[in-house]
C-alpha cells in the first residue's frame, strides 16, 4: 500500500507560481512511478506528468510542458510539481498518484494509488 498526501494548492495571478507537494509512504520508493493529474470541472482528468524515482526520468504532458516541473526530496519521500506562468485553464484539482511499473505512464488506469487532491486556481 501506498499513502498519497497532497499540499501547496491555493489561489494563484495568471503568470505566477506555484509548487505542489505529495508526501509519500508506505512503500519501497525506489520501485515506484509518481504522477501528477489534474481535473477541471466538467472535463476528464488529464496527465500532467510522471517521474520515476529510480532513475530522475520525467515525462511531461505537451500542455504544460516547458512551464512545469517535477523534482523530489529522498529526504522527506515528497515529489514537488513546480508550475510556472500559470494560465487560466491550469485551474484544476491537482491529483498524485503512484505506480509499480517503471513505465512513466500518461494513462490514468496505470496508476494503482491516488492522494485526495488539491484545489490549484488561476484567477486575476
Amino acid at each position: 500500500q501506498v499513502q498519497l498526501v497532497e499540499s501547496g494548492g491555493g489561489l494563484v495571478q495568471p503568470g505566477g507560481s506555484l509548487t505542489l507537494s505529495c508526501a509519500a509512504s508506505g512503500r519501497t520508493f525506489s520501485r515506484l512511478t509518481m504522477g501528477w493529474f489534474r481535473q477541471a470541472p466538467g472535463k476528464e482528468r488529464e496527465f500532467v506528468g510522471a517521474y520515476r524515482w529510480s532513475d530522475s526520468s520525467t515525462n511531461i504532458g505537451d500542455s504544460v510542458k516547458g512551464r512545469f516541473t517535477i523534482s523530489r526530496d529522498n529526504a522527506k519521500n515528497t515529489v514537488y510539481l513546480q508550475m510556472r506562468s500559470l494560465k487560466f485553464e491550469d485551474t484544476a484539482v491537482y491529483y498524485c498518484a503512484a505506480d509499480s511499473s517503471h513505465l512513466l505512464s500518461d494513462y490514468v488506469l496505470d496508476y494503482a494509488y491516488w492522494g485526495q487532491g488539491t484545489q490549484v486556481t488561476v484567477s486575476s
